[in-house]
């Protein structure tokens, strides 16, 4: 199979690789996109059935396209978003090739460039972006054994509740996946228990306009870094049924039993942190916190916004908030399933190259590598707090795309001839 040669290869054609294949195609950069399944794989079978974006239509979406006949604030269904980016991909004509699995990525001997194996044959490149995303292992902490006498499943591979044995359901986790699929099996008549950690509990809308477009107002997605500590604290927000705040207090009041992390299993009993309390104190707090500065915003601007006072009203402290479950007999509490929506692990293996961190994580500089070449997309906080969402990978990616291109232009620098250099000096 003959080596093919391109400028620059990118793996991976969701999100991150579409929008990389539009800004190089603006550039006048050669390129392929090779993908091992389909386009925007991973929103079509690594999600749950019922999933919609977290963000409305008219702020989830690359600049350049709508997604036809959809109110600008409802929210997309995931398969309708998949079918975006497909449309996306043809309409730029992107150089995509589906069933393409990259094996490695190595530097070349003695010369600049990549060498890049595929099951389909070798490539060539001058240039790699890495745009597989966050995406990549599910992280389930080593808690419960894999003998244990119940089912466990990562949040990546629940798709309803039939599709669970018959009992009550532990899901461990409380951002958005695990709140959304929590909520959705004690509606479907389920006993759920949800284990709370640290959280930011933003409104969904607030005076008339949804969260992330006070977002934008009031800068916070320009953040470029989070602040220490605030690493891995997830966000508790819902697109679902028309999109909603996420509230612990209702969802308790309507059945569900919340306690804290999840620390360790003995003899089937799990053991849960003293922190309910605090984690559901520290959310509200990130929640009233962004509705003074939105009250102030308004002031501010002299805008005519609706004033939401009711916004600010908790109901009453739950019983299992007040007097949290420390310790639960897995078989006692007819627990039968434990979901993991604990996130996930990069996996750079296939990159040989010695471009990540002690824990696993790629170094770079806006996507940019130390290794000259070697590009990142997709990440969660690439460049600022916007890069976890589909427009803000899409700024990213026309930012790594120029500094391809800028890096092309040093490459095809002549210099001036000995001859010419001595005459003018």
């Amino acid at each position: 199979m003959a080596l093919e040669r391109f400028d620059t290869v990118v793996v991976g054609a969701g999100q991150a690789g579409i929008a990389a294949s539009e800004h190089l195609s603006n550039n006048g950069t050669g390129h392929v996109v090779l993908e091992r399944s389909r386009v925007a794989e991973r929103w079509r079978t690594a999600r749950w059935d019922s999933l919609v974006a977290n963000g409305p239509a008219w702020h989830d979406r690359f600049p350049n396209l709508e997604f036809e006949s959809a109110d600008p604030d409802s929210f997309i269904h995931k398969d309708a978003v998949a079918d975006y980016f497909v449309a996306y991909a043809e309409k730029i004509n992107a150089p995509v090739r589906c069933g393409v699995e990259v094996l490695s990525v190595e530097r070349k001997d003695h010369e600049r460039g990549f060498l890049v194996k595929t099951d389909k044959g070798d490539f060539e490149a001058l240039n790699v972006v890495v745009a597989t995303g966050p995406f990549q292992q599910p992280a389930i902490p080593s808690i419960i054994p894999g003998t244990a006498a119940v089912n466990q499943l990562h949040s990546s591979d629940y798709r309803n509740p039939a599709q669970l044995p018959a009992g009550n359901v532990l899901v461990v986790g409380a951002g958005s996946s695990g709140v959304q699929i929590a909520d959705e099996l004690a509606r479907s008549g389920r006993k759920v228990y949800l284990s709370v950690g640290p959280h930011d509990r933003p409104p969904r809308a607030y005076r008339g306009r949804d969260f992330v477009w006070w977002l934008g107002v009031l800068g916070k997605w320009n953040l470029q870094a989070q602040a220490p500590g605030t690493e891995h604290v997830t966000i508790a927000v819902s697109g679902a049924r028309g999109g909603e705040t996420i509230d612990f207090r209702r969802l308790a009041e309507n059945g569900m039993t919340l306690v804290g992390r999840t620390e360790s299993f003995e003899n089937g009993v799990l053991s849960f942190a003293h922190d309910l309390a605090d984690n559901i104190a520290g959310g509200d707090a990130y929640y009233l916190s962004l509705l003074d500065e939105a009250d102030a915003y308004v002031a501010r601007n002299g805008l005519d916004l609706p004033a939401e006072p009711e916004a600010r009203v908790f109901g009453p402290t739950p019983d299992c908030i007040a007097n949290p479950v420390s310790n639960l007999d897995l078989e006692e509490a007819g627990i039968t399933t434990v979901i993991w929506a604990t996130g996930f692990r990069s996996d750079y293996s296939w990159l040989k190259l010695d471009i990540c961190d002690e824990h696993g994580r790629p170094v770079h500089q806006r996507g940019v590598s130390d290794e000259p070449g070697l590009y990142f997309l997709g990440l969660p906080w690439l460049s600022g707090r916007g890069s976890s969402f589909i427009w803000g990978v899409w700024h990213d990616a026309k930012y790594v795309a120029d500094h391809i291109l800028i890096q092309q232009k040093y490459r095809d620098y002549q210099a001036p001839s000995d001859g010419l250099r001595s005459a003018a000096e």
